[in-house]
C-alpha cells in the first residue's frame, strides 16, 4: 500500500503518547511497517532545536515569537525531507507526535501570530505536505495541565518552556486547535480525551482501518 502519514494533536498532558504507542503497536501487529516519531525533535538537528526551545533556559517571553516559529519550521523542514518523505515513499505507516496544527495553534492563537503566515512558513518548509489524518486529543487547558503535573511529579520532570505558559495561554491553543478541525473535518477526528485510553484508541482505529485497504 502507498505510505500513511498520521498525526496527533493536543494540549500537553492530554495523551498524544499514549496513544501514538498503541496505535504503533496495532498497526505492527497487520505486519506493517510503522515510523513513530515526533516534532521537534525527531532528527539529531530537531533534538539540538527542541533543546534550545525547550529546555535552553529561556525565561517566558525571551523568545521572540517569529524567531520560535522559524526554529519550529527549520525542525520541521529537516524531519520530513530526511524521516517522513523517505518513509512514505517505501510505503510506511508514520505515526508522528505534532505537526504543522501545532505552530498553527501555538504560534499563531497562543502567540497571537498571524496564522496565515505561520502556515505559509510551514507549507514552504514541507513542500506542502500535509498528514492523511490527524488526531486531536481534546482535554479542558485546566484539566490538562493537572494531568501533566501529576505525570512530571511522578517522574521526577519539571515543565517546559512552553508548558509554563499561563493558563489564558493553554486555553487559547486549545482553541486554536479546535478551530483548526472545524475548519478540516475531513482531515481531523476530534476525540475526548476525557475517555479511558482504551476508549479513545477504539475510535481511532475505527478512523484508521479505513485508510489501510
Amino acid at each position: 500500500m502507498p505510505g500513511l502519514f498520521i498525526t496527533l494533536e493536543g494540549g500537553d498532558g492530554v495523551g498524544k503518547s499514549t496513544q501514538a504507542q498503541l496505535l504503533t503497536e496495532w498497526l505492527e501487529s497487520r505486519d506493517l511497517e510503522v515510523v513513530r516519531t515526533r516534532e521537534p525533535g525527531g532528527t539529531a538537528l530537531g533534538a539540538e532545536i527542541r533543546r534550545l526551545l525547550l529546555h535552553g533556559g529561556y525565561e517566558i517571553g525571551a523568545v521572540d515569537p517569529r524567531a520560535e516559529a522559524l526554529l519550529y519550521a527549520a525542525d520541521r523542514a529537516q524531519h520530513i525531507a530526511t524521516v517522513v518523505r523517505p518513509a512514505l515513499a517505501r510505503g510506511a505507516v508514520v505515526v508522528q507526535d505534532r505537526y504543522i496544527d501545532s505552530s498553527l495553534a501555538y504560534q499563531g492563537a497562543g502567540r497571537v501570530l498571524s496564522v496565515d503566515d505561520v502556515r505559509r512558513v510551514s507549507e514552504w518548509a514541507v513542500d506542502s505536505l500535509w498528514p492523511h489524518l490527524t488526531v486531536l486529543l481534546d482535554l479542558d487547558a485546566a484539566k490538562a495541565v493537572a494531568r501533566r503535573e501529576s505525570r512530571d511529579g511522578a517522574q521526577g520532570e519539571t515543565a517546559d518552556r512552553l508548558e509554563s505558559e499561563a493558563h489564558e495561554f493553554h486555553t487559547a491553543v486549545r482553541d486554536g486547535f479546535l478551530a483548526l478541525a472545524e475548519a478540516e473535518p475531513d482531515r481531523f477526528l476530534v476525540v475526548d480525551a476525557e475517555q479511558s485510553a482504551e476508549k479513545i484508541q477504539e475510535k481511532i482505529r475505527a478512523r484508521v482501518s479505513p485508510l489501510l485497504d
